[in-house]
């Protein structure tokens, strides 16, 4: 068809940390997914598959982005940018660890190089079982030998001991490698890893333990195909988690200015957090605010002491709220935490419908495909732009008017601490704007929040709100963009 069904997969050190879900006929899908990893200390690297999802048969590889742990260190801020997809070799698609043991006696001519081939684990699949066939082929000094084939196994254990003769002053130089394959019956054999020891260090220093087997090295030019490029966004935070008890001052500090509102406002730690948190930051420090205060219970008298700070600022009512300030994050993530059950109740019915209908709806002339529409709208003969333009209309007031009801209906399911806040909010509002003029704008204030950054949202992407499992068909998404707007 020209496109393709993308989806990504994350791995971490060749394992499979995530997957994202797959952009149906697309070459610019777009998935805005966002995962918090924890990691080990000592981790090596982080990849990012591209994949094209086939019905049948096995998905194909589109390219790949491979960033070091040193890479992404070397950007306090983390990476974000347009990378560049890399081709996948399968010789370069490795994972798993061998266990091995080597000795070199001290005395002797020639001396015996053992090499003790323990076991392996978390080997790569290079059958349609899912499993491979192992066995390690060990080269030192111009002599190759092999272990025998463990069959249908991705942790083999072998526990074979292979001898190399090392004659006198062939140590300078010379390395012993230690290559992992999967026998095939038919066709040549699969590449596993490999892991390489210079001989000189053996002697000094007999390697011992799990050694991560590395790829070959191949050639990774793309002879001119452009394979696209992936936007991401990574970043590496290592953490240190302290008792409770040390937090104490910072949470007492924080807390102060709500506890205590008499104390002048300009000089408090928060007014301080909010004027030198910058814009990049901002969605970070508001996460964090959000959940200190909702465990120290005082999450409604948080949001009302920053959005009273901002509506001591706010000179035009029109602009209400309109920026991502501090205060807005910090109530659309107070919504995000408390209210995501709620919305989930009162939004999955009709999306899932929306999802099952896969109804043609499009207002946009210049968009309107009218022999397409013709199928889906069970019109018989040609249709005009008038007719499916007043098709999509009933469609999305269909749609739209089962949203508001379900919204209205729900008044009593609503969370009550979003209830309390908004409440408090409305006063807040119209203590700033009392006059007539301004009446309107305590309703603008708050629907700004539940409708702009809550349900709307929710609608565009369902996926992100965790309402689907997948992103929506370009059909689909069609339809939840003109609902949204």
């Amino acid at each position: 068809s020209g496109s393709s069904d993308p989806y990504c997969v994350v791995k971490v050190d060749n394992e499979v940390v995530a997957r994202t879900a797959t952009v149906w006929k697309s070459l610019n899908p777009f998935w805005g997914e966002e995962y918090t990893l924890r990691l080990p200390g000592d981790f090596h690297s982080l990849a990012v598959y591209v994949l094209d999802e086939d019905t049948i048969g096995q998905d194909d590889f589109i390219g790949k982005v491979s960033l070091t742990r040193q890479q992404i260190l070397a950007e306090p801020r983390g990476v974000d940018s347009w990378l560049s997809l890399a081709p996948v070799h399968p010789d370069e698609e490795v994972q798993g660890e061998i266990h091995l043991e080597l000795q070199v006696p001290e005395q002797g001519h020639p001396r015996v190089l053992r090499c003790h081939l323990i076991e392996a684990r978390d080997l790569a699949p290079r059958d349609i079982s899912g499993t491979s066939d192992p066995f390690a082929r060990v080269s030192c000094c111009g002599c190759t030998l092999e272990t025998a084939v463990i069959k249908k196994t991705r942790f083999p254990r072998w526990d074979e001991v292979l001898e190399f003769e090392v004659a006198e002053g062939e140590a300078g130089g010379a390395v012993l490698s230690v290559e992992v394959w999967d026998w095939d019956i038919v066709g040549k054999n699969d590449f596993l890893g490999r892991v390489e020891f210079p001989l000189d260090t053996i002697s000094m220093a007999p390697p011992k333990g799990w050694f991560q087997l590395l790829p070959l090295c191949s050639p990774t030019e793309t002879h001119g195909v452009q394979l696209g490029a992936l936007r991401l966004a990574v970043r590496l935070e290592e953490d240190t988690v302290l008792p409770p008890l040390c937090y104490q001052p910072l949470i007492q500090l924080l807390t102060e200015p709500v506890l205590s509102p008499a104390q002048p406002p300009a000089g408090t730690a928060l007014a301080i957090l909010e004027e030198v948190t910058s814009g990049e930051s901002r969605q970070d420090v508001a996460t964090k605010l959000v959940k200190i205060f909702l465990g120290q219970g005082l999450a409604v008298p948080l949001l009302d002491y920053l959005t009273t700070r901002e509506l001591a600022r706010t000179m035009d009512p029109n602009t209400i709220f309109r920026s991502n300030s501090l205060a807005s994050k910090s109530v659309e993530q107070f919504m995000k935490v408390v209210g995501l059950p709620y919305l989930h109740e009162v939004l999955k019915p009709v999306v899932t419908r929306i999802f099952e209908e896969k109804k043609y709806v499009e207002l946009d002339p210049g968009k309107m495909e009218l022999s397409r529409s013709r199928r889906v709208i069970s019109f018989k003969g040609s249709l005009s732009e008038a007719q499916v333009r007043e098709s999509s209309l009933e469609l999305l007031k269909g749609y739209l008017g089962d949203i508001v009801d379900a919204i209205v209906g729900s008044v009593e399911r609503c969370p009550l601490l979003m209830r309390v806040a908004f409440k408090q909010l409305r006063r807040r509002v119209e203590e700033r704007f009392p006059s007539e003029q301004h009446e309107d704008v305590r309703y603008f204030s708050i629907s700004g929040f539940v409708f702009l950054r809550f349900f709307a949202p929710a609608v565009l992407t369902p996926k992100l709100f965790s309402l689907r499992e997948q992103h929506a068909d370009p059909r689909t998404g069609r339809t939840l963009l003109l609902l949204a707007k």
